[in-house]
């Protein structure tokens, strides 16, 4: 349990440093579109449903291994706080259009991607 706990910790470490980093990328939209979540998350799905379909269809995966990537690299790197404060941000702010684009396309594309993902690990 203890060693599934730092595998945890040490993929999620990785995943919010990353994450971080790319926060500090200076891409911003007009529109107030929140780009660097937005592709952040479409990322996140893609890597998750790439390492579930590949793990699932080879044996010899270590669980710690998906673990540290699925648990921890994709949840300390994906952000659905962030996600659910900037769409907040953009209704407040009275960007309604862009609110509803960005909280749309944020779910139905992360659908996609971890569904892409799944089709080219087959």
């Amino acid at each position: 349990m203890l060693i599934d706990c730092l595998a945890v910790g040490a993929g999620g470490a990785f995943g919010a440093v990353f994450r971080y980093l790319c926060g500090l990328v200076p891409i911003k939209a007009e529109s107030g579109f929140p780009v660097i979540t937005f592709a952040i998350n479409i990322i996140g799905a893609f890597l998750i449903g790439f390492i579930v379909a590949v793990s699932g269809k080879r044996t010899g995966f270590d669980p710690r291994l998906l673990l540290f990537i699925k648990v921890g690299i994709c949840g300390g790197f994906t952000t659905f706080s962030t996600f659910s404060l900037e769409s907040l941000g953009l209704l407040q702010n009275g960007k309604y259009g862009c609110a509803v684009a960005y909280i749309v396309s944020s779910v139905v594309l992360c659908v996609f991607a971890t569904m892409a993902a799944q089709i080219i690990a087959r």
